[in-house]
């Protein structure tokens, strides 16, 4: 991930990303090198886009020069190429954090900051992406997901980090469309509140009534954290973050190095507040935004769990638009072993299971976006009878339509490239390790 794209028009954010990565100490990792390509125009973003289909983008939201929404909906039109995730910048004066999680919440918004937290966050912001990209964006790496998958991180007490864990957290189920873009807000929304006060109630000891008292002195919680953070004892303490994805559900757990609190006296008093009263914010929050949540008797580790929502479809391409839908029901049979390959499908829904000589050798889900591509692309028969495990739909690609979408999306080419490219090193990385 070394190209980074910055749609931006301001600039004095440019002078501060461009300070911020020009200077060494910003990164844990030395040797990380990223070429920045600031861009301001419609035609020059669009085209950087879908030729040069970036991992990763930094977006300014509260740009006033660049027609961001403009943007934003070549983006939604068309995730199948543009699927990468994006740091958003925002002015406070201009745009809250909620309101814009809530208006972009169909597109991979990892996280969102301030434009004062660029010389500091940015760059380490980029790292803990990088570091975890496969984990977060598994559009290439999908073929054990049914078998589950799991994560964790281990956190600082710091607040200004916890809007990207987060994110990371609801971008990972969104990815894989088991939750709906209203889910994955109200699950950021939940995550974020729970660190928080891990972080906040839990390693620094804040309490509600020295957290009012503060703030009405004029301090902001911010603030008073970093003001905890002085003491060695409390700097030194971890916020754990991790996850579980399981078929019909998945299980973040948070967990703090704090000494915990009286979960059931503390959940009764919840029950007798006023809907507006700020004490236990979070936990009433993420209470209400999720399926179920469950503290440990200590009280310093929550458990968050998510039910699946299997009706979410992948979105179709612009270019697959006008093409045939086929839906298929569990145990269809979509091609057979040994057949002419005259089509591929695109995997809108439902998930598939890879039969070689009677035997199941593999599965496939809407992550995995093509069948049949590998015998289509190199006018073989098929290799594998492909039957559906539960109903779904899909997206009907003849070849001469095919070549036509190519002729008329011409990135889509690029994008098919780099997808087998990508297969191809898989692939190979697996054969190094059986050697």
């Amino acid at each position: 991930m070394s190209t980074l794209g910055i749609i931006n028009s301001d600039q004095n954010i440019r002078e501060s990303i461009a300070y911020a990565f020009q200077n060494k100490r910003n990164f844990q990792n030395p040797n990380i090198n990223k070429d920045l390509f600031f861009l301001a125009e419609e035609d020059e973003i669009l085209e950087f886009l879908k030729y040069s289909l970036p991992e990763l983008v930094v977006i300014n939201f509260s740009d006033q020069k660049v027609k961001i929404d403009r943007i934003i909906t070549q983006i939604q039109n068309d995730k199948f190429v543009l699927n990468f995730g994006i740091i958003g910048i925002f002015d406070t004066t201009l745009d809250s954090e909620e309101d814009l999680l809530k208006k972009y919440r169909s597109i991979n918004v990892l996280t969102l900051m301030d434009r004062g937290w660029i010389t500091t966050h940015l760059v380490k912001s980029v790292e803990i992406i990088e570091q975890n990209y496969q984990i977060i964006f598994q559009r290439e790496f999908t073929k054990t997901f049914l078998k589950g998958a799991s994560g964790r991180f281990i956190l600082d007490n710091d607040i200004r980090s916890v809007q990207l864990y987060s994110g990371i957290g609801a971008t990972i189920l969104a990815q894989r469309e088991l939750i709906n873009p209203d889910s994955k807000m109200h699950l950021q929304l939940a995550l974020s509140e729970l660190i928080v006060n891990a972080i906040e109630h839990g390693n620094c000891g804040i309490s509600y009534e020295e957290k009012e008292r503060v703030m009405e002195d004029g301090l902001s919680f911010m603030e008073l954290v970093a003001e905890k953070c002085k003491d060695p004892a409390v700097r030194a303490k971890k916020v754990f973050f991790s996850w579980e994805i399981k078929p019909d559900r998945s299980v973040f757990i948070i967990s703090d190095q704090g000494g915990g609190f009286d979960v059931k006296t503390f959940l009764e008093k919840l029950k007798n507040q006023s809907k507006y009263s700020l004490h236990g914010r979070g936990i009433k929050l993420a209470a209400m935004l999720t399926h179920k949540l469950r503290y440990s008797t200590k009280g310093n580790k929550v458990a968050l769990i998510i039910n699946h929502d299997m009706s979410v479809e992948h979105g179709v391409p612009a270019g697959f638009i006008r093409e045939q839908v086929v839906l298929v029901n569990k145990g269809d049979v979509v091609m057979r072993e040994g057949e002419r390959s005259d089509c591929l499908y695109y995997i809108s829904s439902g998930t598939f299971e890879v039969l070689h000589n009677g035997k199941c050798v593999g599965s496939l889900c809407a992550q995995d976006i093509f069948l049949g591509e590998m015998s289509f692309l190199l006018d073989q028969r098929r290799s594998a009878t492909i039957r559906a495990t539960s109903a779904g739909k899909l997206i009907l690609l003849p070849q001469k339509n095919f070549i036509n979408i190519i002729r008329e999306y011409p990135h889509y080419g690029v994008f098919l490239s780099k997808l087998l490219a990508k297969r191809l090193v898989r692939t190979n990385d697996q054969a190094a390790g059986l050697r």
